[in-house]
């Protein structure tokens, strides 16, 4: 960006600008006081003839803008580029409590759960692993003893278990189906209708699945999953099995997600983020940490965790830029990534503890143990909740 003078830009317009990127309201400025029918009071004294009284009045009311003085608010004062950066911000992290699951539910508190007491932690069995939210319900993956556990998110109550997910790791919400990758030789693919009552899972695969497949994401047509050196790119079809085409070529493929346009997967043996076009091209390679694992998306950033450096890769998904490196934090072997619309949580196998960071602006928000050697692993949040798996205890637990 031209580091050149720019002309400074009235306080008030700005504060119009701001809301109306954030589509907070669609209400008219006027010349008044009313506002949208209703006579609006406002604190301060200078800004009743201001053509954006209205956009002033919401600012004020939504906690973005204050004043200048208690009674004044100077409507044409001058903003400065950091001043700047501070409304929008603000207005950006405003939006985001306000129009989350958390808000909707009253649910604002944040504290740290006391699993010794049984609360805020469900038994599913020992070595529980991936695990994912349907909006509702949460499915945890069991390889070991090739089940699939349903638990409602409400109360932690155990709904059901599928059976016959055979080395089961990765689990996937899609297409109103839960998809679960079985690590096996030929790798498979199992599907479970939630409408139905529990049973065994249904295999889609029919021996098409390279060796052992993980991760999985969903571009709205076909299903991708990571398999080592491969990437098996699925075509669901009403005849089992499906079609799949396998993409050789790769290093050690761990993580994969979409980010609305790309797909993007993590590479161990290359210590990198790769970019992939449709049919699993590499478009585009993006240095990071080293063994970075399994990454999130944040609607803007993708924060993959780097096992063996303790660091997360903070990776601008529009241009793959790398933003910035995260340390601290209590960072210690971190594996997997969850967002809940405003923080971003990390497991750390290691040291059996989490890393929270707000999204919007990388801040730091401290690291929190699950118990000693209790080995979290899978992660991922309702919208309200994180969740996480506890490998060595059998636990599901509410963050």
């Amino acid at each position: 960006m031209s580091n050149k003078k720019r002309s400074a830009i009235p306080l008030a317009l700005l504060v119009a600008l701001v809301m109306a990127s954030t589509f907070i309201s669609s209400r008219h400025h006027a010349d008044t006081g009313p506002c949208g029918g209703q006579s609006i009071s406002l604190p301060f004294t200078d800004v009743m003839s201001s053509p954006f009284f209205c956009q002033i009045a919401e600012a004020f009311v939504s906690g973005l803008i204050s004043g200048t003085s208690a009674t004044t608010y100077g409507p044409s004062d001058p903003v400065t580029r950091d001043q700047a950066a501070a409304f929008i911000t603000s207005a950006q992290d405003s939006a985001l409590r306000r129009g989350g699951k958390r808000a909707a539910l009253g649910q604002f508190w944040t504290t740290t759960p006391h699993y010794d007491i049984g609360l805020g932690s469900t038994n599913v069995g020992g070595t529980p692993g991936a695990v994912k939210s349907d909006g509702a319900d949460l499915w945890v993956v069991r390889g070991k003893h090739q089940t699939v556990t349903r638990v409602r998110a409400s109360d932690g109550q155990i709904l059901g278990r599928w059976t016959g997910a055979f080395s089961s790791s990765g689990v996937l919400v899609a297409m109103g189906r839960i998809f679960v990758t079985g690590e096996t030789e030929p790798g498979s693919l199992f599907m479970i209708d939630p409408a139905q009552p529990p049973g065994p899972v249904t295999e889609v695969s029919g021996n098409q699945m390279p060796l052992d497949p993980t991760e999985m994401a969903f571009d709205g047509t076909r299903i991708w999953a990571v398999a080592g050196p491969d990437i098996s790119i699925v075509t669901p079809a009403a005849q089992i099995p499906w079609s799949f085409r396998n993409v050789h070529g790769f290093g050690a493929t761990t993580g994969i997600l979409f980010d609305g346009s790309n797909m993007w997967v993590t590479d161990q043996l290359q210590n990198a983020l790769l970019k992939l076009d449709r049919n699993a091209g590499i478009v585009q390679t993006v240095a990071v940490g080293k063994n970075p694992l399994l990454p999130v998306f944040d609607g803007t950033n993708i924060w993959v965790p780097n096992k063996d450096d303790n660091t997360i890769s903070v990776v601008r998904a529009a241009t793959g830029d790398l933003i910035a490196t995260l340390t601290g934090n209590g960072l210690n072997g971190p594996e997997v990534a969850a967002f809940d619309g405003l923080r971003v949580l990390v497991t750390n196998t290691a040291s059996s503890t989490l890393s929270l960071w707000r999204s919007a602006d990388l801040t730091p928000l401290g690291s929190f143990s699950t118990g000693h050697f209790t080995l979290p692993f899978g992660a991922c949040s309702d919208g309200v909740n994180f969740w996480i798996t506890l490998r060595e205890t059998g636990q599901l637990v509410r963050f």
